[in-house]
């Protein structure tokens, strides 16, 4: 596979070179500027990005404690609890869509990047780019075969690595 890679590397910096365009050029298009995200893509993933910072975990710890022992110094008066009670499950909601939104994104976004190496490759099965959109049976399918790949392959590993 990686040899694989290695010589279609080859063969585009060998067409780069007899159609004039520099490896420059190719990474300029290829780079080129796309869309923004949407105001409130970027607002979730901005929320996402701060909400991951390990100081933000332990002031939510610290808070909470602090929560915790002014309601037993105060007997813990209902009302108190009534409020910490409805932040706690609006924050919770509000941070189950920004993950969901940001996980998605991400998702799609490194399932193209692999759409495109299969693509790219020679001899690559381009059968598993829209594999995502396949019944379970398929999904099913694909695996057995793998499986079978996997164990071909490390039977011949194992006899080059032993010299036989």
């Amino acid at each position: 596979m990686v040899a694989e890679a290695a010589s279609w590397i080859i063969v585009e910096v060998n067409q780069n070179r007899s159609t004039g365009r520099s490896s420059t050029d190719a990474t300029a298009s290829a780079s080129s500027p796309s869309p923004s995200p949407s105001p409130g893509s970027q607002l979730l993933h901005g929320v996402d990005r701060w909400a991951a910072r390990p100081l933000i975990a332990l002031v939510i710890v610290a808070a909470d404690a602090l929560w915790v022992v002014f309601s037993v110094v105060v007997d813990f008066p209902s009302r108190l609890e009534t409020i910490f009670q409805t932040l706690v499950a609006a924050l919770t909601l509000a941070m189950v869509f920004v993950i969901q939104h940001t996980q998605a994104k991400t998702s799609t976004a490194t399932q193209r990047k692999l759409d495109e190496l299969l693509r790219a490759l020679p001899g690559a099965d381009n059968t598993f780019i829209s594999l995502e959109l396949a019944a379970e049976q398929d999904l099913q399918q694909a695996a057995d075969s793998h499986l079978q790949i996997r164990a071909a392959a490390m039977k011949l590993g194992d006899r080059d690595r032993h010299g036989t």
